[in-house]
Formats: structure tokens, C-alpha cells, sequence
């Protein structure tokens, strides 16, 4: 087990709360260990967002989406009448930003009963007044997330996890996958990916190569660098020496440029391993 590894366990084990699986990618090395034995299958929580984030790097890679495009120009076929009109502001980068206009925490499934948007969560989010105008406030909800998942399909013509299995998930070997939907049928984008904590690592693994997955392209080297110029969900730790994504419940994907090296965990409200790290990471960086 590596030194990192070793104190990052010894650590987890003092604490109260569970940690599950800890992986780590190094000089494209992988090891991963278990802390608490567990389903191997968790939900990252809102770890799940950075995937959304790649999905629209590939569509933008793809040349079919621009972060510039105004969410009422890509939906103009569905948007229902009397809508707010502060929508006509709104951009994808706006999206991704939580600068939208939503309230915070809106239509987050993992702490709302998921029946309070009806069976149409599209026509709800259209028919629900933002909260300020797109790009002068800022809101992390859940709803950003589940609008650039229907985004991803209206551009692919593909749902959002069907587009990431052929471009992401099967390259990278995936062991197992399952991604909470609407009733409709479409991704949260948000939240409610299941996945192993070792597949979870292997997209940090894409982003600290600047796209590049054990030699393959997977992602263009201009969208890793825009994601982490904007920030868009991996963001800076201890200056820029690691970007990393959490999700509730102690969820985290990071990666360190510098060293090349990816570091993921499960958890169940477990030891703070992020402030950890962050109180370490000179001797690992």
C-alpha cells in the first residue's frame, strides 16, 4: 500500500462515521482499499456533477454545443408560455456556474420528496420563477445539473449515461454504473450515480492527463482547461496544487496536476479526509 494510502486509512479509522473505498491512481498505477466493507457500488452524490461536466465537454468537443448558447435557443420546442422572462438570459456557462437563477437547493432529490415536481421535471423547472437574473447571483442547486442532462440529450439525441456508456464508461472499463432518473426517464445529472470508488478515480485520472486515458483520447485538452480555468465543479484546493468535487455524505474525487496523481473516496459521513489532505498535501505534492 503506498504512504498516502497508509495514512489516509490510518486516519479514516480514528474518526467517527464510515469510510467505504479509497482509491488511488498514481503515475498510472491503481490501488484501491477498503476501509469498511460495503456494497462496492455507491452513490457519489454530487460527485456525479463533474461527470455532467464531461458530458458536455464531449458535446462540445463534438462541435454540436457552445457553453454560449442560451438554454431557450436549444429548447425553443418545449418552452411553455408566460415563462419568466429572465430566461432569455440564460446560458449553458450560466448553468454550469450556479448562476442561473434557481433557488439553492431546488429540486435536490436526496433531500425533497422527488414526487414534489410532478411527472415532468422540464415543464416544472420552465414554469418556476427564477430567483434573480442569469449571471448576477449565484445558487448551487440541483436543478442546473438535471437541465444540462436534458441539454446533453437534446443535442446527442441520446440520454445523458447511454452517451457517457459509449464515450466514457465502457473506455475507461466501468465496472458497474446506475444513474437515478426522472420519471420520464432521463439522468439527474445532479446526483444519484452509483459506481465503484476505483471508476470513480479514473475520471480524475482523464482530467489530471488533459484528457487522455492510458494513452486514448477521451476528452479535448481545451475542455480540461477550461474546466478548471472556470471551475467548472472541480474546484481549486490549496491554491491550484489539486482541484477536487465532493458529494454529500463525504463523497470526493481530486486529482493533482503536478504529480499526476487521483485520489477518490466513498464515505458514510466519515472523517474529514478533504481537510486531511489538505493539511498534507505538500508532502504528497
Amino acid at each position: 500500500m503506498s504512504k498516502l494510502l497508509t495514512e489516509m486509512v490510518d486516519f479514516a479509522k480514528q474518526g467517527a462515521g464510515v469510510v467505504y473505498n479509497i482509491s488511488e491512481i498514481h503515475n498510472s498505477r491503481q490501488e484501491t482499499v477498503t476501509v469498511t466493507p460495503a456494497n462496492p457500488c455507491q452513490n457519489c452524490y454530487s460527485v456525479a456533477k463533474a461527470f455532467t461536466v464531461t458530458a458536455i465537454g464531449l458535446a462540445v468537443d463534438d462541435g454540436l454545443l457552445s457553453t454560449d448558447e442560451r438554454i431557450v435557443d436549444i429548447f425553443a420546442d418545449e418552452l411553455p408560455e408566460n415563462m419568466d422572462p429572465r430566461w432569455e438570459n440564460m446560458t449553458v456557462h450560466h448553468v454550469l456556474k450556479h448562476c442561473a437563477g434557481f433557488s439553492g437547493g431546488f429540486m435536490d432529490i436526496d433531500c425533497v420528496d422527488a414526487n414534489t415536481f410532478g411527472d415532468d421535471y422540464l415543464d416544472y423547472l420552465f414554469k418556476t420563477p427564477l430567483t434573480y437574473c442569469p449571471g448576477q447571483g449565484y445558487a448551487y442547486s440541483d436543478a442546473a445539473f438535471y437541465l444540462l442532462s436534458r441539454v446533453v440529450t437534446k443535442k446527442t439525441g441520446r440520454l445523458m449515461d447511454e452517451y457517457m456508456w459509449e464515450r466514457v464508461f465502457y473506455p475507461l472499463a466501468f465496472r458497474e454504473v446506475a444513474w437515478s432518473k426522472c420519471p420520464k426517464g432521463y439522468p439527474m445529472g445532479a446526483t444519484g450515480l452509483y459506481i465503484y470508488t476505483e471508476d470513480m478515480a479514473k475520471l480524475g485520472e482523464v482530467y489530471v492527463n488533459g484528457g487522455l486515458y492510458n494513452g486514448k483520447r477521451i476528452l479535448s485538452e481545451e475542455w480540461v482547461n477550461i474546466v478548471k480555468s472556470r471551475e467548472y465543479e472541480f474546484h481549486k484546493i490549496s491554491d491550484d496544487k489539486c482541484y477536487g468535487k465532493g458529494g454529500m455524505r463525504g463523497q470526493m474525487l481530486l486529482f493533482f496536476p503536478k504529480t499526476k496523481r487521483v485520489v477518490a473516496w466513498h464515505s458514510y459521513e466519515g472523517p474529514d479526509l478533504t481537510s486531511w489532505i489538505k493539511q498534507n498535501i505538500d508532502r504528497f505534492n
